[in-house]
Parts: C-alpha cells; structure tokens; sequence
C-alpha cells in the first residue's frame, strides 16, 4: 500500500530558488534524461495549461516555448515534483528527436574521461540548417 503523502503545497514552491526551479524533462518512453533548465511559475501554468513544455529563460529573461525555434516542441506526458516541491521532472514525448540545442538528442552527449570529454551520441540534426536566422 502506498505510503500517505503529508501536506504539501498543490504544486512547486517557487517561493524557492527565487521564483526558478530546475526542470528536468526526461523521455518518457526511454527514461533517458534529454535536459535541465528552469521554469517560473508562469512557465509551469502554461506548460500545463497546453501540454507542451515551457521553460524561463535565464539568459533572454523570457519565457522559452521549447522549439519554438527548430520545431523540435516536447509534448508533456507526466509532471512530478520532489519531496520538497523545488524540482520539477516533466517526462515529455521529443518532437524532432532532438532536446539540444547543439543537435543531439539529449544535451548529456558528452561523457567525463580520464581523457577528457568524450561524445557518446550522434547529431540527430545539423544546428545550422535548423536556426538559421
């Protein structure tokens, strides 16, 4: 049986972290972590007010409609919060294949080695022809 859960705020305490808390969206077919970034609570009533997600960002100091740009949207399957509703984990279906930027599928395609980094994953898309401006 599953263990009661003791009163908590309904949703994240964005009293913390000053008003951003880290999103972490994760595939939710694979588990595979695809990303973190940051959400206020005004991204976090329209990514579930629409279903896609919507991160703040901290270095445009605007709201981030995820693909917005390339396409690449992440349709929200699930949202969790932590024991201490100051993290968010969206498990999200990834449009495009790719959550990064850089064009992988997930921003962690780089692995820590005695040798220094080393790329564990392939492009899935080349960012040049996807942002062109």
């Amino acid at each position: 049986m599953a263990e009661p859960v003791s009163p908590k705020p309904e949703g994240p305490d964005f009293s913390k972290g000053d008003g951003l808390l880290p999103a972490i969206a994760q595939d939710a077919q694979t588990g595979e972590v695809l990303m973190l970034a940051y959400m206020n609570a005004e991204s976090f009533a329209e990514t579930l007010a629409t279903g896609r997600a919507v991160y703040f960002s901290r270095s445009r100091k605007k709201l981030w409609r995820k693909g917005e740009e390339s396409g690449h949207v992440q349709r929200v399957r699930a949202v969790y919060l932590d024991c201490d509703a100051d993290t968010i984990l969206l498990k999200v279906e990834q449009v495009g294949g790719a959550a990064c930027h850089t064009g992988y599928k997930s921003c962690f395609y780089r692995q820590v080695t005695p040798e220094g980094l080393k790329i564990v994953s392939q492009r899935v898309f080349d960012p040049e022809e996807v942002y062109r401006k």
